[in-house]
């Protein structure tokens, strides 16, 4: 049964998204503040939202991807004077977990029904519906837009009533983040000695630490190819987000600290436009290299 949706924010992410419940027959309408991400909604043959408000009145689902706290907040707000009883926002974006509770909250006043949808994989698997859908939330609102979710990938997982989707969102960019930091020192360590750059690559990749990641990435780090999937810059505002995590919980992140350093090393470097995995170039500089050579 196709159900109305109001998309907003239709960035690398939330547009693909957007696409494949249009394709799925479902009814979406889109906005977003950028009107160049309009533009490009419109030409993938989307219905573009001129007043959101209007939108939202016919809408029976509101679907947002947003960028950080503020603007998760700024929704929540939007939709707890404008929303209506019944009516059931999913969320996708990677926030704070006090930020996420706060959002909930705010709504819940209103009686909208809130699921907490994070996504896991790139805007290379979002174009290709293969994302991991990670939900908490109420199981009965789950049950309800499951058929949504199905549209973004072929996993979905069910977390829990609260802020699981949140956190378990963060322990996978964690591990992910922890894959470039491990992959900085071995590569470097490997090219000192005399490894050819690409040769380890293919062994790293037939290896037992070949996962799924270190793969995706292979062939264009192989070539010192940083064309970001996702970007320095992006993956350190979500190491901000796992660290304050850490603060709250009371879980020491050493490891993770340290990654953060590297982080801000590359930024310092102009390298913050460049894909995370650039904290591999920060490496290659401390060793008296130039990336690339």
């Amino acid at each position: 049964m196709s159900q109305a949706i109001l998309f907003l924010g239709i960035g690398k992410m939330g547009l693909p998204m957007a696409r494949h419940l249009h394709a799925a027959g479902h009814p979406v309408v889109v906005h977003d503040l950028d009107p160049e991400r309009m533009r490009l909604a419109q030409a993938a043959g989307l219905t573009l939202a001129s007043d959101p408000k209007d939108a939202l009145a016919q809408a029976a689902v509101v679907i947002s991807s947003l960028p950080n706290d503020a603007a998760l907040n700024g929704v929540a707000a939007w939709l707890a004077h404008h929303g209506r009883p019944g009516l059931a926002w999913i969320d996708t974006s990677t926030v704070s977990l006090g930020a996420s509770a706060h959002a909930a909250q705010q709504v819940a006043a209103k009686g909208v029904e809130h699921l907490r949808v994070t996504v896991s994989g790139n805007n290379h698997m979002a174009e290709a519906a293969q994302l991991t859908v990670l939900a908490s939330g109420p199981q009965a609102l789950y049950q309800r837009v499951l058929p949504l979710l199905t549209c973004w990938g072929p996993n979905q997982f069910h977390l829990g009533a609260g802020e699981q989707a949140r956190l378990m969102k963060l322990v996978i960019n964690l591990m992910i983040a922890q894959t470039s930091a491990m992959l900085s020192e071995a590569l470097n360590l490997g090219q000192r000695g005399g490894l050819d750059w690409a040769q380890m690559w293919q062994v790293i990749g037939a290896s037992a630490v070949g996962s799924p990641i270190v793969k995706a990435k292979s062939v264009q780090l192989s070539q010192h190819d940083y064309t970001p999937t996702f970007t320095v810059h992006q993956m350190l505002k979500d190491v901000g987000l796992m660290l304050q995590a850490g603060d709250e919980m009371h879980v020491p992140l050493p490891q993770l600290s340290l990654t953060q350093q590297q982080m801000r090393a590359a930024i310092a470097q102009g390298d913050g436009e460049l894909d995370y995995a650039a904290i591999i170039r920060v490496m290659t500089r401390a060793c008296g290299q130039t990336p690339g050579e």
